[in-house]
């Protein structure tokens, strides 16, 4: 069984607000992301993750919290998560991290971790859907220096010895026993996400959720933010889509346009043998 006698487990979620799909917009100056006026959510595969995590404290107890990086809109999604039924959050806001890449945001996250005493288990969603990465979970488990499996879909078995789980790959599945403390990151097939209650919901609204700065957190200033992040967008376009062709009219003459249908592929080798 997974528990400790000294203590109860804890497992943290680590949870995005992401502007909804349809809203995306980019700042082609910074080549950041323009999260003011966009409508927001919680990232729907972090949701699987908060799931993963419900049920493993279900059936072994201890808590589950989750923790996001973001502006001070984002406690949404932290009463979001604990109306699903998380035991609390920790919201990690400062100006200072804006523009943060994936090292930076990782670096940050992981110090906050620390501050809330670290975890026996980390349960994150496979990607966020506006970065698309799905670096920011390796690299908490980097800065963390704890065992990593990622793309799982199953777990398998868990115990004070460690955690078993089925990693998902192109092959198939792979069996990985992790020790404790690890960081999992899980894919959708993990399980059906509940829906927060009634009775969530109010519990969410009367929940203390702790604000972090970067001076509770005693960070790095060259670690943070834009300037600390050492990847840069140098360059943001749209995809142009060039359609050639050619129109053919038919004119009330079917027989003819496909005559000229025929000898365009033709033409270009895309056909042989003409009409048969």
């Amino acid at each position: 069984m997974l528990a400790y006698q000294e203590k109860p487990v804890k497992i943290i979620v680590p949870i995005k607000q992401v502007p909804e799909t349809g809203n995306v917009k980019m700042d082609p100056q910074t080549g950041t992301m323009i999260r003011s006026g966009a409508a927001a959510v919680v990232n729907p595969l972090d949701l699987y993750a908060i799931e993963a995590a419900l049920r493993l404290r279900e059936r072994h107890g201890g808590s589950v919290t989750v923790v996001s990086m973001g502006p001070p809109a984002a406690i949404k999604a932290i009463r979001e998560a604990i109306a699903m039924g998380c035991d609390g959050g920790v919201l990690v806001s400062d100006r200072k991290f804006a523009g943060s890449d994936t090292w930076a945001t990782s670096y940050t996250l992981a110090a906050a971790i620390r501050w809330m005493g670290g975890s026996d288990l980390i349960v994150a969603g496979e990607r966020a859907t506006d970065g698309d990465t799905a670096q920011v979970g390796p690299g908490l488990a980097a800065w963390l220096d704890v065992p990593l499996a990622t793309y799982v879909a199953h777990i398998t078995h868990a115990s004070e010895a460690g955690i078993s789980v089925e990693r998902l790959t192109e092959e198939g599945y792979q069996q990985v026993e992790l020790a404790l403390p690890a960081l999992l990151t899980v894919v959708k097939e993990i399980a059906t996400v509940r829906l927060p209650t009634l009775r969530g919901k109010k519990r969410a609204r009367q929940t203390e959720v702790p604000l972090l700065t970067a001076a509770d957190l005693d960070l790095d200033g060259a670690r943070l933010g834009l300037k600390g992040s050492p990847t840069k967008v140098v360059k943001i376009a749209r995809p142009k889509v060039a359609r050639g062709g050619e129109r053919v009219a038919v004119n009330g003459d079917p027989a003819a346009a496909v005559d000229a249908l025929i000898a365009f592929l033709e033409q270009r080798q895309l056909v042989t043998g003409g009409r048969q």
